[in-house]
């Protein structure tokens, strides 16, 4: 099959690049100078639509042939239907005072015909296109706190509605027949939040769903089936977290199976939940999680570890399309390390950097990525590169002064289009060479740069991946062991608090003498005369370590020294 394309959007217009290793413009499509709002390819990769202020465009990928050119000038959001039947199209919702209701701004159209299907009201840009199984079939979407369902795309009328008080979110099953949707409802007065798994058309109250799972501390959630629609990841989070151990709030991580199995995912590390990822294999899930710098761990359907990953400056997972590598990365405020892994053998194949990345997407053909600097996130150093994953740099395309790049795309292509290949662990050839950063010495405070390395003068702890840890066992933890090692862990940052509050002072680095051990003489005034002389010597001590690293003195400090002996003297007779 030829390489997937990729359509690149951007102040200087919308176009398409043939895919790696050819990293050429495509000949065929007819590049569009005016400035994109939006563009998608459909599922199958084999249609591509744009809109750009004027109208809005499909295309045959293959050929390139324009298909249908609509005349939709305000059009901001557009996507296909999983079986290209249908492209959905969203204007932002306005009234004016001739038309105080508005218009329909949620309109569906034929994508042979360029025919109007129906047109609906939208006026909230989150969940404004209705979501399909994968065989179009049953079609969903929320509307004043219902679901509405909809059978063989007929918009016309309503087959079905789950409607539960206050419906926050939901997310349709993929996979084949029968369908399943996941809802959250929000808590409320002092009940708690919860989601639930129903299977269409069973709708019959609590008793009729397929798994229940509830919950506190959750101000909103985020959902994500596995391919096979079999199990679903719930992420809860809260904006505050009233311990105050975390300024990101509060994140819990739940588990739910339509056989009705639940759990909470033990994390044993504190802090935010930074991504979760379902395999493309659907039987295993890695969560990156814990304060900087974070953890990154593997989960199989029991919620059990089945590799820990250690620690690192990262806060993103990403599965290659065939499921065989895993890339561990650090975007935003971190400096875009990358850890690309053999997820078969749990062995590290490559560390590139990429600084300044705000996008990253895996080709379909599990060989090759894509990073970019896109605006507004960065509105500098805008551009884009392909590279293996072996760390090689393919193509390079920075973006020229003045103008912007806001989005990269791969097309999709039809699933099994690209078996699995063999993992290469020797990096791939090529013109611009490799990703991979240069050795630098890590950070350390100023007052520890002339003291040698300890483990006392690490700004954090490190902990190497499973397969690199001395003496470690190779088999994964229970969960009742995970929640033990949380509780540690809980329990030794606590201590660690409360030493730092209480700081023993240090001990005196005046010469030691018989008398200087003594805690007390006796009389409160010689006490009081002998911690003078003690401090003294101790400055003392200081200029002398000052001078010997070749700083520099000044005339008041060198008289300091000359009394040395004298103090010596005066505490010796005070503490006999």
């Amino acid at each position: 099959m030829a390489a997937p394309m990729l359509a690149v959007r951007g102040s200087d217009g919308t176009s398409m690049l043939q895919g790696a290793p050819v990293c050429q413009d495509n000949p065929t499509f007819p590049r569009d100078p005016r400035q994109g709002r939006f563009m998608s390819f459909s599922r199958d990769g084999s249609l591509f639509g744009w809109c750009n202020g004027q109208k809005v465009s499909v295309l045959r990928s293959s050929d390139s042939e324009v298909l249908q050119a609509l005349d939709l000038p305000k059009t901001s959001m557009l996507q296909f239907s999983p079986l290209n039947t249908i492209l959905v199209t969203w204007q932002p919702y306005s009234t004016t005072a001739e038309n105080p209701q508005g218009d329909p701004n949620l309109q569906l159209w034929d994508v042979q015909t360029g025919a109007l299907l129906k047109a609906l009201y939208q006026k909230k840009l989150e969940g404004w296109c209705p979501c399909w199984s994968d065989d179009e079939k049953i079609a969903v979407r929320s509307v004043n706190n219902e679901l509405h369902f909809f059978e063989n795309n007929d918009f016309n009328s309503i087959a079905n509605k789950l409607h539960m008080q206050k419906v926050s979110d939901f997310i349709l099953s993929p996979g084949a027949q029968p369908s399943k949707v996941a809802v959250y409802v929000p808590g409320s007065k002092g009940a708690p939040s919860f989601v639930r798994l129903y299977q269409y058309p069973q709708f019959g109250g609590p008793s009729a769903a397929l798994a229940n799972k509830s919950f506190f501390k959750a101000d909103r959630v985020s959902m994500e089936w596995n391919k096979k629609g079999s199990a679903v990841l719930v992420t809860a989070s809260v904006d505050v977290d009233k311990s105050g151990a975390s300024y990101y709030g509060e994140q819990n991580l739940h588990y739910l199976a339509v056989n009705g199995e639940g759990a909470v995912v033990q994390l044993p590390k504190n802090g935010p939940i930074y991504d979760v990822v379902w395999s493309p294999t659907s039987t295993e899930f890695c969560v990156v999680y814990g304060f900087m710098p974070a953890k990154a761990t593997v989960y199989n359907l029991k919620c059990d570890p089945v590799f820990d990953f250690g620690t690192g400056p990262r806060n993103a997972a990403y599965y290659s399309p065939q499921g065989h590598i895993l890339v561990l990365a650090g975007f935003g405020n971190l400096r875009g390390q990358m850890e690309v892994w053999d997820v078969k053998k749990y062995k590290q194949v490559s560390k590139p950097q990429v600084p300044d990345s705000t996008h990253f997407s895996w080709c379909p053909d599990g060989e090759h990525i894509v990073t970019a600097t896109c605006s507004p996130r960065l509105r500098v150093s805008n551009g884009y590169k392909i590279w293996h994953y072996t760390g090689t740099v393919l193509h390079k395309q920075d973006t020229p002064a003045g103008a912007e790049l806001w989005e990269v795309r791969w097309q999709p292509v039809p699933a099994g289009s690209f078996p699995e290949r063999p993992v290469k662990y020797q990096a791939a050839p090529g013109p611009l060479g490799s990703t991979q950063p240069l050795t630098t010495q890590a950070y350390r405070p100023p007052a520890l740069r002339n003291q040698p390395a300890s483990s006392s003068s690490k700004l954090h702890e490190e902990e190497p991946p499973q397969d690199m840890r001395h003496g470690a066992d190779r088999q994964p933890l229970s969960k009742a062991a995970l929640k033990n090692q949380k509780k540690r862990e809980a329990k030794k940052a606590s201590r660690q608090e409360a030493k730092s509050d209480v700081q023993v002072p240090p001990s005196d680095s005046a010469p030691n003498t018989n008398s200087q051990s003594a805690e007390s003489c006796g009389d409160p005034e010689t006490d009081k005369k002998i911690k003078n002389l003690k401090k003294k010597l101790k400055a003392i001590e200081e200029l002398k370590e000052q001078q010997a690293s070749g700083k520099t003195l000044q005339k008041n400090q060198l008289d300091k020294l000359e009394k040395e002996e004298e103090l010596l003297k005066a505490l010796e007779e005070l503490c006999v």
